[in-house]
């Protein structure tokens, strides 16, 4: 009778140890298709960000010779089975083209480099993306906190780039001396700054006063292949439905730096009070775009110009390490239209006269490039340099400014030290409205706050100042 027990209780144990495994097993295996799922889901997420832009992805740039008829350019892209997608009408020659055969865009560009008798240059239109900024500290504030100076905007006292009180851990005077600028000009709406980013959100309770609107008498923007684009609020090459509204933020946070609201009760405080702030989307939901809808929106800032716009800056706060000269192109014809071209450095903590971060190391008379500081004046951990390459700081850490949906965040990263380089050169641009743009980067360079930390650093030796560049 025992042994029977025993036995009984043997096969039940034998049993349970099998069902217990077999669980196990079920369990290993529910999680592995779950794990699946999750990166598949994520792969899908990444490649619809990366898809965001609108469905224009053209494979091609082109530079034709001079006095190569736009008739001759679409015969040559026809032969190839291609078609010329837009042509750039700032840079002489110019073409953006689609490969219909969907071939390797290298093996392309070779196609067309070969027909040396008409065409200068051509290369793959690459990707850019926005590079993840360093952690901030988080949303801003829905306390009004008070400052002892400046306007009456409820989180002016977090703007520590704007008036260092030396709170967390600052150094307290270590800003781009705002309220000594604005006693000389707040800036004007006569000043133009496009962001050329991932949009802006216009409608923003602290920026929509100051978003450029096309004015009443100014044409529709007309390009000979894209058409008429109704461009009453800016300009979207990513998508080309003329609707710039930001999906991303971080567009946003830029134009807030350069330009949300002053003394209006509201958030925070621009480094203008007044201006004009232009959206230039070519980046999608996800913070992807590529060179060709980058030189569609320059192209369109130039149009613009051209008919009467006084864009004075654009403000690039993205990058890569691929040259494109047709990109370069682009932006010296925005230099020879009198607009600055302010670039990011970059947030890979290198050296950038080793290793070139484009667009702001473009040796151009136009383009100034922007290294980013931390709120005690030193160098960002995360910011690239070059003492050769690179030539101003400003302010780039635990940046509080403008998001999506009347929201505010901090932000770090050269894209928030960017735009405080573009803001400050729309405030002197209001102050000396006939200042080139090699006139307003040579003032912003020689007007800085030296510092010893920045010495070989940058160019200038220092760090931005407001004050100083209005008053010389």
């Amino acid at each position: 009778m025992f042994r029977r027990n025993l036995s009984i209780q043997v096969v039940l144990a034998v049993i349970l140890i099998v069902f217990a495994a077999v669980v196990g097993r079920l369990e290993r295996m529910r999680s592995e298709i779950d794990a699946a799922n999750s990166a598949s889901d994520l792969a899908l997420r990444e490649m619809a960000d990366r898809a965001d832009t609108g469905g224009r992805s053209p494979e091609l740039i082109v530079r034709f010779k001079p006095g190569v008829a736009p008739l001759q350019m679409r015969e040559a892209a026809s032969r190839l089975n291609d078609r010329i997608a837009d042509r750039i009408e700032s840079v002489n020659g110019l073409a953006v083209i689609d490969d219909l055969d969907d071939a390797d865009p290298s093996a392309a560009a070779a196609e067309y480099a070969a027909m040396s008798d008409i065409v200068e240059y051509a290369e793959p239109n690459t990707e850019i993306s926005l590079s993840d900024p360093e952690p901030g500290l988080g949303p801003g504030s829905d306390e009004p906190s008070a400052s002892d100076d400046g306007p009456n905007d409820p989180q002016f006292a977090e703007q520590w780039a704007l008036n260092n009180l030396g709170l967390n851990g600052g150094k307290r005077g270590v800003d781009v001396r705002a309220i000594d600028a604005w006693r000389a000009t707040q800036g004007s709406h006569d000043v133009v700054v496009a962001v050329l980013d991932s949009g802006v959100d216009y409608t923003h309770v602290d920026l929509k006063e100051n978003m450029w609107v096309r004015p009443e008498g100014l044409p529709a923007y007309q390009d000979e292949e894209l058409g008429i684009v109704n461009d009453l609020n800016g300009f979207a090459s990513a998508r080309l439905d003329a609707d710039p509204m930001d999906e991303n933020g971080h567009g946003t946070h830029c134009a807030g730096i350069i330009g949300a609201e002053g003394d209006n009760g509201e958030g925070i405080a621009g480094i203008n009070w007044h201006v004009r702030i232009m959206p230039l989307k070519f980046m999608g939901r996800g913070g992807f775009g590529d060179t060709a809808t980058a030189i569609e929106a320059i192209n369109y800032a130039i149009d613009r110009k051209k008919n009467g716009v006084n864009v004075r800056v654009i403000s690039a706060s993205w990058g890569s390490t691929l040259r494109s000269q047709a990109l370069e192109d682009a932006i010296r014809a925005a230099g020879d239209a009198g607009i600055l071209f302010v670039a990011a450095a970059g947030n890979d903590g290198s050296n950038n006269d080793r290793s070139p971060h484009y667009p702001s190391s473009y040796d151009l008379p136009n383009v100034i490039s922007v290294a980013a500081i931390d709120r005690t004046g030193e160098l960002a951990s995360f910011s690239n340099f070059g003492g050769r390459t690179v030539h101003i700081a400003a302010p780039g850490k635990d940046i509080l400014s403008t998001w999506l949906n009347d929201s505010y965040r901090n932000a770090s990263g050269t894209s928030m030290a960017t735009p405080y380089v573009a803001g400050v050169a729309a405030l002197l641009s209001a102050h000396r409205p006939k200042m080139t743009a090699s006139e307003l980067k040579q003032r912003l360079i020689e007007s800085v706050e030296r510092s010893s930390s920045l010495d070989g650093k940058v160019i200038s030796g220092g760090r931005l100042d407001a004050a100083r560049a209005l008053a010389r």
